[in-house]
């Protein structure tokens, strides 16, 4: 399995994070506020399980020996080597930590390429810490969230003798910007949407500067002030830093490249302003600031700012458009001998967002569905493990990566729904569990914290079953899953991931797809189409909801497929939010389609508005909505 961790630019609000845990002593402090994104550039890694072992092989910059450590996967052992320090210690740590709260076997990272700045405050270290946790979570199927990813990349670090902040490890969040807020030892998370694309150029500034002296002296100033610089330097890293960065949260949502610019200039110089004079042996930083004012580059950007902890390390700008970010980059390592990294905050949202409808009455599996809901039924995993199919359905969109999840159910079964995830067993039953039953448990209950319900009053039709989610969803993109689908995939990469994956990469509405022959399209929706990709990506051309056999010859058979074989939906999707317009013109106007409101002829609307993707899956899918069909799935399941 192969993964890339990128790192962190810090955007607005450095020294925030460690500043606003200060709180905890010192309440009159204020909140700390920061925007960070990840970069384009980080670390590159396949990754293994090893029977007894943590591996990992790492090359660095250009030297062109590859530097390894070779553990024993034993907890004293990795403890004791995270307290070396030094950058296996990071590795380490992390190690440690997951090994502590969960049981897993060895991990083998090749960490074979990173084009990565060290020591340059782009979170180098953090990056290699959310990669081990990534690794372990992806390899054991551990079901951690992004942020559980953060969570343990943060302790996995402070187990060594770093004394990061919180901030670094958001680059567990990817090439998109987050706002961090940090109150005492709360930390929030909010993702950014940024309506136009945003250029920036990061410039390794070539120099040097002692992070470490930065930090202890800046602390010094905390959690009371005794004079007047240190009552400067929280006032900076307290009011002013947090209504700059409140600003640049807003300009970057409206994709807002000026107003940016123009907070970097402002930022840089209440910055020197307020904090130099704690620490000016390092914050002074001349070679920051003639990179910042240099005048060739002035006509292409709309201000910059230092990056990090400050002082000579690295520098960022806002570029005007993508040509002037060329043209930044060319001046600076013509005329400056400084090597410059590009970043790109594209348009769109990631996918956090999952809609399962569970609403059905489920008729043609009565009178099981009388005594039990079918999203209800038992299957068995691959684990072994017994559990209801709702549960396996919602793990599927948690391992993709999703955050947060909306199950819609009738109003009298919702109850039963919200008992399940967020009801533990009464303590009589609890206190005969096995110690496994218990941490998984533990497990369930988390899941439920992600989980919301939502009615549907009236079973009228698929289309009207998603519409129910709308002012859950907002306005952001979201993964749609079936509830009388499992999926497992035939790859590495889980089923829901996949369809993901596609949509990050194209920006489109996506569809997965199976291949079937023209004896069953009639009990599917189906697609025509053409390749992007041979075999793999489609642009959908056409959506049909279960075309009879000759109005699938005629019009959804695909070029270079066999002939009487047909592409049907799969059961997952990642639709933009303006489906929920068509579903509601439908409802509005009581259009229906054999008497029900439907999904597909508004997925052929977006279609043909926005354009739409397919991907043929790499994996199988299992309906429980027939007798016969719920059979096949309970034996096949646990094995696929």
């Amino acid at each position: 399995m192969n993964i890339f961790v990128p790192g962190r630019i810090c955007l607005f609000g450095e020294h925030s994070d460690w500043a606003g845990s200060y709180r905890r002593i010192n309440a009159d402090l204020e909140k700390g506020f920061t925007i960070i994104s990840g970069t384009n550039h980080g670390l590159y890694a396949e990754i293994k399980p090893h029977p007894v072992k943590f591996i990992l092989r790492s090359k660095i910059g250009d030297d062109a020996n590859v530097k390894s450590l070779e553990i024993p996967m034993d907890r004293s052992a990795l403890l004791e080597e995270a307290e070396k320090g030094g950058f296996f210690s990071y590795a380490a740590g992390v190690a440690y930590q997951v090994m502590t709260h969960y049981r897993v076997r060895g991990l083998e990272i090749n960490n074979y390429a990173t084009d990565l700045p060290i020591k340059k405050g782009l979170s180098s270290s953090a990056a290699v810490c959310v990669l081990v946790a990534r690794a372990f979570n992806r390899i054991y199927d551990l079901k951690m969230t992004i942020r559980g990813e953060m969570e343990f990349a943060y302790m996995g670090e402070i187990t060594t003798p770093s004394r990061c902040g919180r901030m670094d490890q958001g680059c567990a969040y990817g090439n998109r910007p987050i706002m961090m807020t940090f109150d005492g030892d709360r930390m929030d998370v909010a993702e950014l949407s940024v309506k136009n694309d945003l250029f920036f150029v990061i410039v390794d500034l070539g120099a040097s500067k002692d992070t470490k002296e930065i930090l202890n002296r800046l602390n010094h100033c905390y959690p009371f002030a005794e004079n007047e610089i240190q009552k400067n330097v929280q006032k900076y890293l307290g009011k002013i830093s947090a209504e700059i960065t409140t600003e640049a949260c807003e300009a970057l949502k409206a994709g807002d490249a000026k107003k940016l610019g123009i907070l970097m200039v402002k930022a840089q110089k209440e910055f020197d302003k307020y904090l130099q004079p704690a620490c000016p042996s390092q914050l002074t930083a001349p070679v920051l600031h003639k990179v910042l004012s240099y005048e060739p580059v002035q006509k292409y950007v709309y201000g910059g700012k230092g990056v990090g902890s400050q002082g000579d390390g690295t520098a960022q700008f806002v570029a005007k458009d993508e040509e002037s970010q060329r043209a930044v980059m060319e001046i600076i390592e013509r005329d400056l001998k400084m090597s410059c990294l590009s970043m790109v905050l594209r348009s769109g949202l990631r996918v956090r967002k999952a809609v399962i409808p569970a609403a059905g009455f489920g008729t043609r599996l009565f009178p099981a569905t009388k005594a039990i809901k079918k999203e209800l039924f038992p299957v068995i995993d691959r684990e072994g493990r017994i559990k209801p199919v709702i549960l396996a359905i919602v793990e599927e969109a948690i391992s993709a990566g999703i955050e947060e999840v909306c199950v819609i159910v009738q109003s009298a079964d919702r109850e039963i729904f919200e008992d399940f995830f967020a009801s533990p067993p009464a303590i009589e039953n609890y206190n005969k569990l096995s110690a496994e039953s218990k941490k998984y448990n533990e497990y369930l209950m988390d899941i439920g914290r992600r989980v919301t319900f939502v009615s549907q009053d009236v079973q009228e039709g698929f289309g009207h079953a998603v519409n129910c989610a709308k002012d859950w969803v907002g306005n952001e993109p979201f993964l749609l899953l079936l509830g009388d689908h499992l999926y497992a995939s035939k790859t590495e990469v889980s089923c829901a991931r996949q369809v993901l994956d596609v949509y990050e990469k194209l920006g489109q509405s996506v569809v997965g797809l199976k291949i079937t022959p023209g004896s069953e399209v009639h009990n599917f929706g189906c697609v025509g189409g053409t390749w992007i990709k041979r075999d793999e990506l489609l642009s959908v051309t056409e959506f049909k909801e279960k075309p009879d056999r000759e109005y699938a010859g005629k019009h959804l058979q695909i070029e270079g497929m066999e002939k009487d074989v047909f592409l049907s939906v799969f059961g997952l999707y990642v639709l933009k939010p303006s489906i929920f317009d068509y579903l509601q013109e439908n409802i509005r106007h009581n259009l229906r389609e054999g008497g029900e409101f439907q999904l597909t002829s508004c997925l052929d609307r977006l279609r043909q508005e926005d354009g739409f993707a397919a991907c043929v899956i790499q994996g199988s899918r299992f309906d429980i909505g027939l007798p016969e069909s719920y059979r096949q799935t309970v034996i096949d399941y646990r094995m696929a």
